[in-house]
């Protein structure tokens, strides 16, 4: 069994797996979109949201609370089409509420 003595950097070990550099790139996109659509999410709700996973055409926000749901939810439409406009196939906005 060879193995390794030194340590090497999250990057690397991301560069090193196919797997893990998939889930790197789709955090960093998950990231990007979020930054894409803030400006379009009131300001007293952008730190509620955070960037959730990407399934195929299908993203998750993720929420703090039920009542920032209801008003993101209100909102989903718009952020689609935005997303759409800058190049992203987003079919849908899926909300997780964190407990």
């Amino acid at each position: 069994m060879n193995r390794r003595h030194y340590a090497i950097t999250l990057q690397q070990a991301s560069e090193d797996s196919p797997t893990l550099a998939r889930l790197t790139a789709l955090t960093r996109e998950s990231t990007q979109r979020l930054q894409a659509i803030e400006t379009l999410i009131p300001v007293a709700l952008r730190s509620t949201v955070q960037a959730g996973p990407i399934d195929g055409t299908t993203w998750c926000l993720l929420v703090k609370s039920n009542a920032a749901a209801a008003k993101l939810r209100q909102l989903l439409p718009a952020l689609q089409a935005h997303l759409r406009s800058r190049g992203w196939e987003v079919n849908s906005i899926r909300l997780k509420i964190q407990t």
